[in-house]
């Protein structure tokens, strides 16, 4: 299983993360190239060895073309600068009718969706109804979606993360000075364990929150590991006893089962239009559950129902209950914590005549034991090319076959 393990030990920014990204072996034309499907004008993206402490690593710029300025890019709420104004449906907008494949949006959109649920969990106010100063900058949403295609690019089966550091001190926010952690980094981070006072000043910014809290499985510093490569992400700052520098490493695990914790959210439902399940199931997947399913039931007077089963990791409890209580008809939730055999898993791919597709071998014992096509690939040539998809898939079999021959 390919595993991306974040060693957050002096924290975590957005551009922190993609000096990492592409130190572990992301090419910058690459992630260039990807950007600018969003189809915006108005920044640049640079990268330069650099080095903390001795530790030499790389150091993302990006600069906002359409105001001739040149800064050093920041967090999303935080060290405020001369910011071009978005609302969260703005961005909702660029993404979704960009050019970016399904999954660098789907991510892209769910590290989002946990700033602004946190900004307007802050300001009291509805999501929608939420003014992003910072979110709106450019260089938040080049920090976001970028993290997006860095992951779709190196395409980890898991990603875990160590409790990220904090920091300590005051920072500056759009609204004022506050103790670090900044409100926002605090209410992204809620049920997900972390450390303080390492550094005298924030060491994880909204954003860096934000990417942790939507794409890590896991938050633990206890793994046994094989590394294959490491990435070094250069920090702007360079005052601290600690390098301003995020670690992120690439690494299989030893080719066993593994168990993991997580919990089930149920409810029945007999009295609300089915019509809304699909949106519910997709809302909760961007949310961050690991599964969400409808199971066809009989209640209580043989009532046909519906049992809505929802599998999340522990953190998302809350926010997940929420959403379940405020868009379904229940009443009540039921939930249990379960725990999960997984296999080892690996990424590889066939080639077809219309283009690369994923396979999703699981190994057991270091040995393959099942492939399956990844779906979203299948569907997306099929769209392309204007061809029946089981004849993509037929297609997609038969490599299987040569490459396991």
């Amino acid at each position: 299983m390919k595993i991306l393990f974040y060693d957050c030990f002096a924290g975590i920014s957005g551009d922190m993360n993609l000096g990492a990204m592409l130190d572990l072996g992301v090419p910058l034309n690459y992630l260039r190239d990807e950007l600018a499907k969003l189809g915006l004008d108005e920044f640049k993206i640079t990268a330069a060895r650099a080095k903390r402490k001795g530790i030499e690593g790389t150091l993302v710029t990006v600069t906002e073309t359409t105001q001739h300025t040149h800064h050093a890019h920041s967090s999303v709420s935080v060290h405020a600068h001369a910011l071009q104004s978005r609302n969260y449906s703005d961005i909702i907008h660029i993404i979704r009718k960009s050019s970016l494949n399904e999954k660098v949006k789907e991510l892209s959109l769910r590290i989002f969706s946990r700033v602004a649920e946190a900004e307007a969990k802050i300001h009291g106010v509805p999501v929608e109804k939420v003014h992003f100063h910072e979110v709106g900058a450019i260089d938040s949403i080049v920090d976001i979606v970028g993290a997006a295609i860095c992951i779709d690019y190196l395409k980890p089966d898991r990603i875990v993360s160590s409790p990220p550091e904090l920091g300590k001190g005051l920072v500056n926010c759009d609204h004022g000075v506050f103790p670090v952690p900044a409100p926002a980094t605090a209410e992204i981070l809620k049920g997900i364990p972390v450390r303080m006072g390492s550094v005298d000043h924030e060491a994880t910014t909204p954003t860096g929150a934000a990417i942790l809290a939507a794409l890590a499985h896991e938050f633990t510093a206890q793994l046994e590991l094989e590394i294959i490569n490491t990435g070094y992400g250069i920090g702007y700052r360079d005052t601290a006893a600690l390098p301003n520098v995020l670690r992120v490493l690439l690494a299989t695990t030893s080719g066993k089962t593994s168990t993991e914790e997580a919990t089930m959210l149920e409810c029945n439902i007999d009295d609300m239009n089915p019509e809304h399940y699909a949106y519910l199931i997709t809302k909760m997947l961007e949310m961050g559950a690991d599964d969400v399913f409808i199971t066809p039931i009989i209640m209580k007077k043989t009532r046909p129902a519906h049992k809505l089963s929802v599998l999340c990791k522990n953190e998302l409890i809350a926010p997940l209950t929420r959403f379940i209580f405020t868009e379904t008809s229940t009443l009540g939730l039921r939930q249990y914590p379960v725990k999960k055999s997984i296999l080892d898993r690996k990424t590889t791919i066939v080639q077809t005549p219309w283009g690369e597709v994923r396979i999703k071998q699981g190994l057991m014992d270091n040995k393959i034991i099942k492939s399956k096509p990844e779906y979203d690939d299948c569907v997306q040539i099929a769209q392309a090319h204007n061809l029946p998809l089981h004849q993509v898939m037929n297609e997609v079999q038969k490599e299987m076959k040569k490459l396991e021959e």
